[in-house]
């Protein structure tokens, strides 16, 4: 049998695996917060899949930097409706 290429989420598995020391060390709350930006990497496995980039970290970070952004505009417009309110 040949061999075959571990995909991006075997690679991203073993990177989250690679890092369970450092989360074990995190406080309780930021532990959490870790297992999130996991979460928003795995989110966009498919566009980082597709990227085959040669080191696993680079899309994982602009898929967790991707959804902090979405996080940030959400906050944003939510912020701006409540002073439009407070304005009126």
């Amino acid at each position: 049998m040949g061999r075959t290429n571990a995909t991006y989420r075997d690679l991203l598995r073993a990177m989250e695996s690679r890092w369970q020391e450092y989360r074990r060390a995190l406080r309780y709350d930021d532990q959490g917060v870790f297992d999130r930006l996991f979460e928003y990497a795995r989110a966009h496995a498919d566009a980082s899949e597709l990227q085959n980039h040669q080191f696993v970290e680079i899309p994982a970070l602009l898929s967790m930097l991707i959804e902090q952004q979405k996080q940030i505009e959400d906050l944003e417009d939510r912020l701006d409706h409540v002073e439009d309110d407070l304005n009126r």
